[in-house]
């Protein structure tokens, strides 16, 4: 085989995990390249001592494996990516690794960082040369996409694979053009469940955190944005796909304003660098939640009344547009009709994507939504409402990202954000602590540096 037919080869399946399928390749090609071991398969499922184990998404559990009319066992954990069952293989590249080629100065953003933010960006580099792992906790809207850049920037620049990580295909969306408008002359690729894009020797990877199922050895450097995010947090398949995906020597970075006990108690012995960033780009303090009793504010809905504190509260917004969070599509739908058809997302919505950018350049006052939208996504000058904040779909992490979606640019720093509630919840009064001892140690760090950051700039 001519080796640039080789390299080729090698840039489509070095570092991946892949069905036989996905290889696309005839059968004779195929079989030459097992013949010469410039692939290698492994079974798709193992079976040993009556025990199943998924070798792309590590499911070990037998609910989620289904049996074929052959009486093959297949693996339902990850049939959304194509069916790995134990009469099918996967195959992994085992021949001349590719070299990415190294990019001087990759990025072209013009924008300043803030003093905070030169310091996560310093660390982020010196990780990088140093291998290991990082965390960074930053408060929402603290501007962490672009205190990445010179990172990215440093790690391209010396032929490493960079990939940003997160569990929200909603972020992939979000982040992969501002990525390319800021990086226009590397190759990338944008990764999701219904991406049609391939990684062909991608200096920079946007995905979420389940298509890194697809990946081996392949990754240098690593940024898990929004770690705390289900279902990240929750399913151990996925940090285990993170791991696998990495090259032995690499550089791992959490990116999070909420990080979970786990990280936390990491962080506070030491186990891992950590950079706090308690203020917002542009100097002002994370709007507060306002706490609003409503008696028997769910019942009221079901009965299609709208409670008169949220009904006043929508009528103060006057001209300001604003979301509001519900914690059941169902609820989404009856508030939607109580409010003359105000339009709803969920995670099931055909209809997403393009009403978030409806609501994005303002074609739209409100929309409802589900906690789907509670982060990863920036909309200026809004107000956001949750209604049934003592709801368990809202736990702290996810009260304190949703209050994030208030006052994020600098025309508009501030925002109103308000908790209905019927019981008080240990979340909530966690989320509102959470946002004030943030604002106690922006205001600390200001008084020590007598001087507020200078402003990000932003197209």
């Amino acid at each position: 085989m001519e080796q640039e037919q080789l390299m080729d080869y090698a840039s489509k399946f070095h570092g991946k995990l892949l069905l036989k399928q996905e290889l696309q390749l005839d059968q004779p090609t195929l079989h030459l390249l097992l013949q010469e071991g410039f692939l290698v398969q492994t079974p798709g499922i193992i079976k040993k001592f009556g025990l199943l184990l998924c070798q792309r998404c590590f499911n070990n559990k037998r609910k989620y494996f289904g049996l074929l009319p052959s009486n093959h066992v297949y693996c339902r954990k990850c049939i959304m990516m194509g069916r790995v069952s134990e009469r099918e293989h996967l195959y992994k590249w085992n021949g001349p690794q590719p070299e990415l080629e190294k990019n001087t100065q990759p990025c072209e953003w013009g924008g300043t960082l803030t003093t905070l933010q030169q310091q996560a960006s310093d660390q982020m580099i010196k990780q990088i040369d140093q291998s290991g792992s990082l965390l960074i906790h930053a408060v929402c809207g603290a501007g962490k996409t672009e205190m990445l850049y010179a990172g990215i920037d440093y790690a391209i620049a010396q032929g490493k694979k960079v990939c940003l990580a997160t569990p929200r295909t909603d972020v992939v969306r979000e982040l992969a053009p501002r990525l390319r408008k800021d990086f226009p002359r590397i190759q990338s690729a944008a990764l999701y469940g219904d991406s049609n894009e391939v990684d062909e020797q991608a200096h920079l990877v946007i995905a979420t955190t389940h298509q890194l199922l697809r990946y081996e050895r392949a990754i240098d450097v690593m940024i898990v944005d929004e770690v705390d995010a289900f279902p990240y947090h929750r399913d151990p398949t996925l940090p285990k796909a993170v791991r696998r995906s990495l090259k032995k020597s690499h550089t791992l970075i959490y990116l999070t304003a909420t990080p979970r006990t786990g990280l936390k108690a990491k962080s506070l012995l030491n186990l891992i660098p950590t950079v706090s960033i308690p203020m917002r780009f542009h100097g002002h303090p994370l709007p507060v939640p306002n706490f609003q009793h409503v008696k028997k504010i769910e019942e009221q809905i079901y009965e299609n009344t709208l409670p008169h504190s949220i009904q006043k509260w929508i009528k103060e917004r006057g001209n300001r547009r604003f979301l509001l969070f519900v914690p059941t599509i169902d609820m989404a739908k009856i508030l939607s009709k109580l409010l003359d058809d105000t339009p709803y997302v969920h995670a099931e919505s055909t209809q997403r994507e393009e009403l978030i950018q409806q609501f994005r350049y303002q074609k739209i006052k409100s929309l409802i939504t589900t906690t789907i939208l509670e982060r990863g996504v920036t909309f200026p000058s809004i107000d956001v409402a949750v209604i049934r904040a003592d709801h368990q779909v809202f736990d702290e992490a996810a009260l304190v990202q949703i209050a994030g979606r208030a006052g994020r640019s600098v025309q508009d720093p501030s925002g109103n954000v308000t908790f209905f509630y019927e019981h008080k919840t240990n979340a909530m009064v966690q989320a509102k602590n959470y946002t004030l001892q943030m604002n106690y140690k922006a205001k600390k760090w200001r008084e020590k540096s007598n001087a507020l950051p200078h402003l990000l700039s932003r197209d």
